[in-house]
């Protein structure tokens, strides 16, 4: 039976999709995911630009939901941080958790993945930012844990990256990844479906 993987998110989920047409992923991290798997998959992106979660919460019925995941992935976070700091507009981590957790309690029988919003700082003066999003990088470890979820972690990934070829070739604007920077999300990801695949493999043969 083919599974159903739906990828809920932000601009780095939607890339740039046709929201109107469920066989479009965009030009990022999903895209390479649907070539790297080949077709033994149903992928849906339901990703739009600038969600933060209580963005995500107020389509997940309706939108994400509806889309009948096999398995789920939730990347969500980095507006949160953002909007504090270009629109004076932030979200305490206490009300991030809540609203992620929300999410995940509405969810029901669906395989749980989670990735670690990133930031790569583009000035010293950037320290805040970082400050705010290491709070709600923690909290989805924490809800990761918590909900039985496969966390996929970027942040020390792309610093890497980012220290090795220039935060330019992997984040211009320290968030949006280049080709390469979507490169390593979704190899990032890949490592962690295959986990979850196999994990699900093993359950199943000793269930028998």
């Amino acid at each position: 039976m083919t599974q159903r993987l739906v990828f809920a998110g932000d601009s780095i989920t939607d890339a740039g999709r046709d929201r109107s047409d469920d066989g479009s992923y965009g030009d990022g991290y999903v895209s390479l995911i649907v070539d790297a798997l080949g077709g033994d998959a149903t992928v849906i992106n339901r990703g739009i630009a600038g969600d933060r979660a209580v963005d995500l919460e107020r389509r997940w019925t309706e939108d994400v939901l509806a889309a009948r995941p096999d398995i789920l992935t939730v990347y969500v976070g980095v507006n949160d941080m953002w909007r504090r700091f270009d629109s004076d507009d932030p979200t305490p981590v206490a009300a991030y958790e809540a609203t992620y957790r929300r999410l995940l309690d509405a969810v029901d029988g669906a395989r749980l993945i989670l990735i670690e919003p990133f930031f790569l700082p583009l000035s010293d003066d950037q320290g805040a930012w970082t400050e705010d999003l290491d709070e709600k990088r923690a909290a989805v470890a924490r809800i990761a844990q918590d909900a039985d979820a496969r966390l996929v972690p970027l942040q020390e990934r792309m610093s890497a990256a980012a220290a090795e070829h220039g935060v330019a070739a992997i984040a211009p604007d320290g968030v949006h990844p280049t080709p390469a920077g979507s490169r390593l999300i979704a190899d990032a990801w890949l490592e962690a479906y295959a986990s979850v695949t196999s994990g699900a493999a093993e359950a199943a043969e000793a269930a028998r």
